[in-house]
């Protein structure tokens, strides 16, 4: 039993430390130079997905559809952008994510094609630069005046903005390079360096260039808002299943830091209450995130044609099915009794000095959460695998 603690501590560790790159880092810098405020706002962060998106152009079935796509909604479900569009068409409408309403995708009007082109005014009416990411979408051709907004939107140090050509159903590959091939010609014109469009079918996200787009969003944005956007996005592909569970790790890192801070506190109980609310809250928002929710079931059991139950029956964590703090609890308290000195200094390799003299209540919530997060993963990829969701199909 000894060994297999340590063996699975060991690897935990090593997981936490090599897959979570970038922000790990960031928050483990802040732990060492106890700034412990910039770590709970992370968390906080992480947990609520505060993000704006918009999407710009004219508006469609394709833009609808993308949008809807965007927060795991179909045209039937409830909250679904509408096509034709109910807003006027020179007005902004706004879409609230229905499981992280922190989330928001805009549907921004269309450059006009007249000109001359007010192309400040445009800016300042649809609010352009207070969004995180904008994706100037397009289903026929690129429009001019849509290039100059970019162009600048670039010169006030704005990366996170994106061309999409949307592709219909009736769509064929070759079309659609033709289009492309089209749009970048415009844009080398009009002195765009190195320019790039990316072809997106809205109603099969995963395919065609859609992986690489968020690539580009999570290189281009800050840390934080890089992750909260991933983890309010659906589960797309596994290859985004993994990219969530290893930004959850993170998040659950900074937590089990701060918890560590809290344990020091003399008072019988505070870590492991506080432990449990934390690990609640953590595991909700994986729950949501990693589509494991009846809601989310339901829906892609219906968007794939198949009985809601039998996907529902790929989920044989507790956790997956409903989130308890006495569930939360019982996983915690077997971390607590599975600790031994020797687990403990195998875990310190992964700790900031300044939790390591509380490294018990860092190891219990990070062995615990950590555990309960691949387990509901687990659950997330039989589903997709059910449902003929997978990377090549």
């Amino acid at each position: 039993m000894l060994m297999t603690i340590l063996t699975s501590l060991t690897a935990m560790a090593a997981d936490v430390v090599s897959h979570s790159l970038n922000l790990l880092e960031t928050l483990k810098e802040s732990i060492e130079n106890n700034k412990l405020s910039d770590v709970k706002d992370a968390v906080e962060d992480l947990l609520i997905s505060r993000i704006n998106l918009a999407v710009a152009g004219e508006r469609g079935p394709e833009k609808s559809a993308f949008i809807n796509a965007l927060r795991g909604l179909g045209p039937e479900d409830e909250g679904a952008a509408l096509s034709p569009c109910p807003t006027s068409p020179e007005e902004m409408a706004i879409y609230p994510n229905p499981k992280h309403p922190d989330f928001r995708l805009w549907d921004l009007p269309p450059t006009p094609a007249a000109s001359p082109f007010d192309l400040e005014g445009y800016m300042e009416r649809v609010k352009f630069l207070r969004y995180n990411v904008v994706v100037m979408a397009f289903t026929q051709s690129l429009q001019a005046n849509s290039v100059a907004v970019f162009l600048e939107a670039r010169s006030v140090q704005r990366d996170t903005v994106y061309f999409a050509l949307l592709a219909s159903e009736k769509d064929t590959e070759k079309g659609l390079e033709e289009r492309r091939k089209a749009s970048l010609e415009l844009l080398k014109a009009q002195g765009v360096a190195l320019p790039k469009v990316f072809l997106v079918r809205p109603s099969c996200l995963e395919k065609l260039d859609f992986p690489g787009l968020l690539e580009e969003m999570e290189r281009d944005l800050p840390e934080i808002r890089a992750h909260a956007l991933l983890l309010a996005l659906p589960t797309l592909s596994p290859v985004l299943v993994t990219q969530k569970r290893d930004a959850f790790k993170a998040l659950v890192w900074a937590a089990a830091s701060l918890s560590g801070g809290v344990s020091t506190i003399p008072v019988p109980l505070v870590a492991s209450m506080v432990d449990a609310r934390v690990g609640v809250r953590i595991l909700t928002k994986a729950r949501a995130s990693l589509c494991l929710d009846d809601e989310s079931v339901e829906r892609l059991a219906r968007q794939r044609g198949m009985e809601p139950a039998r996907l529902k029956a790929l989920r044989t964590c507790n956790l997956s099915v409903e989130v308890t703090k006495g569930e939360v609890k019982l996983r915690l308290a077997a971390a607590e009794k599975e600790l031994t000195t020797n687990t403990t200094r195998l875990v310190e390799m992964a700790m900031p000095r300044h939790a390591r003299s509380a490294g018990r209540s860092f190891t219990v919530m990070l062995q615990a959460l950590n555990g309960a997060i691949d387990e509901m993963v687990v659950d997330t990829e039989k589903i997709l695998a059910a449902a003929g969701i997978g990377e090549g199909k």
